[in-house]
């Protein structure tokens, strides 16, 4: 069996070397914009929420509440847990250094992804929950439930319209996250070998 001298080399050609983690702190600027990004949703969390918790309405045809649909009462719980996390990531934002760790970035890059699509999901669901009551459904007779009860709807619409309003702080948000998280790696850099690698021969 003949073996190469250069057999040793064989794994640069062509190889790919690891990307490496560059760790920069966040210079103040982009600190604070970040900081004021996340306290926002905090009070339009607060404010869908507020406006949905309030919505009932008793009149002559009846009586109706959001806790008489899931959908709303998602959309209660998702702006709750939106409101807490957006208050604790800017308060962990603000702390000079605090934010640039590498498990704290991929922290926050995993629940900003989480938060975006968990409030997307309320605001979607709650918005096909009114179609349905401005319009009803004819196919099965269902007429629209908004003639009878228009300040339930209404409430509902201005509490739908924030939570969407916070689905574009969060989507802004995690655009932010990524950005600083991948921008920590190097692209992997490709090693060439100019050198001619010869293959043991087995059975000579």
């Amino acid at each position: 069996m003949e073996k190469s001298s250069d057999h040793h080399k064989a794994s640069q050609g062509g190889s790919v070397v690891g990307s490496t983690e560059k760790w920069e702190e966040v210079s103040p600027g982009i600190r604070t914009v970040e900081t004021m990004l996340r306290l926002a949703p905090v009070g339009l969390c607060v404010a869908a929420l507020v406006f949905m918790l309030k919505d009932s309405e008793d009149n002559e045809f009846g009586s109706i509440s959001y806790s008489n649909l899931t959908a709303f009462r998602y959309l209660v719980h998702a702006n709750g847990i939106c409101a807490g996390y957006s208050l604790l990531s800017a308060a962990i934002a603000a702390m000079p250094g605090s934010s640039s760790t590498m498990p704290r970035v991929w922290t926050f890059f995993c629940l900003d992804q989480i938060l975006t699509y968990v409030v997307l999901a309320a605001g979607a669901v709650s918005t096909e929950v009114l179609y349905l009551a401005y319009n009803g459904d004819d196919p099965i007779t269902w007429s629209d439930a908004c003639s009878s009860f228009g300040g339930f709807c209404h409430r509902a619409t201005v509490s739908v319209i924030i939570t969407f309003v916070v689905v574009c702080f969060y989507v802004v948000l995690s655009l932010i996250s990524s950005y600083k998280l991948f921008t920590r790696f190097d692209p992997p850099a490709i090693v060439e070998s100019t050198k001619n690698v010869e293959v043991a021969v087995f059975g000579s």
